[in-house]
């Protein structure tokens, strides 16, 4: 889900912020043989797309996200980056309570927000290589009353290019969510919200980051194969990847262990824990839970399309323009940015982001138990942004906010 309920994909206002207190980095740090510990930094061949991971890297991967930790006042973050031959790295820093002050580990069960947006898309483009549904099938042909849904195609639904209003910008869904948090919402309640809005633009114009989008496409997916999404998913997408610890809750349950969550998306505008909201009302958009490891395999498994027949993964990964940055593109439910393919999540209290580089075979994982925004950004953005510019400088995640 969105870092701002209201705001578009990657958008965030600079908000009030939580002091919380530094807490040392846990985890562990492997590399491959190589440069000497004593080097400084890990020099970059012109052909090398990642760094070996030495522990000097590691040195100054500590350093990068502890800087972040303090200065985005984040409670706790894991971060893992690995590549084949260049060795890895995998830590977790801060806290998991502040409350209690119980630390942050590698080990904790995660909500991944809009992450979960790439297994609801998978799912449907293996019903593409079924021949079940057809990317350019109009939305109405599924769904009925959904403005313009004779010309919205599947397609432009996953490309984030329909046009409809997401329903998490409405004020009335916010203070719905914000002063009920616990209670559950349904797929038509949602879409309610967002279709009392006239279409934006027409379909294809442009990019709009847009949840209503995964909520007419999770409904198509159960139309189409008379289950539930969340069980389909788990049979056909999570299961086929070797996930063991990735669920689509049907309620608030988390499993444990988990980290405690914060976030000022609130009725109030002040910091609230919420750990146990209930993320139905992001359902095929954002509801997911998933691990560390469940996560390293998934952002492989993802970018390479092994779930899918090559064909449909090309066309996956036909990318338009998305956001400020010259370099990030939006696909179908995928984005690709500085040479990275993945996605990120968020939703109130935690936050992801799921990436692979193609050249160099490497992943990067981080998860964090805030949404609150820092310098204007989401605060995941930052500990991308430090870390690959450590890892790889010639491919850095930017993701630069969005004027929304």
């Amino acid at each position: 889900m969105t870092k701002r309920l209201r705001r578009a994909a990657v958008g965030a206002a600079a908000v009030g912020l939580v002091v919380v207190p530094l807490a040392a980095g846990t985890g562990y740090a492997s590399h491959a043989p190589a440069q000497p510990a004593a080097s400084v930094a890990a020099p970059v061949r012109a052909d090398d797309a990642f760094v070996q991971l030495t522990p000097a890297v590691a040195e100054q991967l500590d350093a990068a996200v502890r800087k972040v930790l303090a200065e985005a006042k984040v409670p706790g973050v894991v971060v893992a980056v690995s590549a084949p031959g260049k060795g890895e790295y995998v830590r977790s820093f801060g806290v998991a309570d502040k409350s209690t002050g119980a630390p942050m580990t590698t080990g904790m069960n995660i909500r991944i927000g809009s992450e979960t947006k790439t297994f609801t898309v998978t799912a449907l483009l293996e019903l593409v290589d079924q021949g079940k549904v057809g990317l350019d099938d109009p939305i109405g042909k599924y769904i009925k009353g959904v403005p313009n849904g004779d010309r919205i195609t599947l397609r432009e639904l996953a490309g984030m290019r329909s046009g409809l209003f997401s329903y998490s910008q409405d004020p009335d869904f916010f203070k719905a969510l914000t002063t009920n948090p616990t209670r559950p919402f349904t797929p038509q309640e949602l879409l309610a919200y967002a279709f009392k809005h006239p279409v934006m633009f027409e379909p294809d114009a442009k990019f709009y980051y847009s949840n209503t989008n995964l909520i007419l496409l999770g409904l198509v997916i159960e139309k189409v194969t008379g289950q539930k999404l969340g069980d389909y998913i788990h049979q056909n997408v999570v299961v086929p990847a070797g996930l063991k610890h990735t669920v689509f809750p049907t309620g608030a349950e988390f499993p444990k262990p988990h980290p405690q969550g914060y976030t000022d998306q609130t009725a109030s505008g002040k910091v609230e824990n919420s750990t146990d909201w209930n993320p139905s009302w992001g359902w095929a958009a954002g509801a997911m839970i998933s691990d560390l490891p469940d996560l390293r395999t998934w952002a492989k498994v993802l970018a390479t399309g092994e779930l899918l027949k090559p064909a449909t993964q090309a066309e996956r990964l036909k990318v338009e323009p998305a956001g400020n940055a010259p370099d990030t593109g939006y696909g179908l439910g995928i984005f690709k940015d500085g040479g990275w393919i993945g996605h990120n999540g968020s939703l109130p209290g935690y936050e992801v982001v799921v990436m692979y580089l193609p050249e160099a075979q490497a992943t990067m994982v981080i998860m964090l138990n805030t949404d609150i925004s820092a310098q204007g950004e989401e605060p995941s953005t930052l500990f991308g942004r430090a870390v690959t510019q450590i890892v790889s400088p010639k491919h850095v995640y930017w993701l630069e906010p969005q004027k929304s």
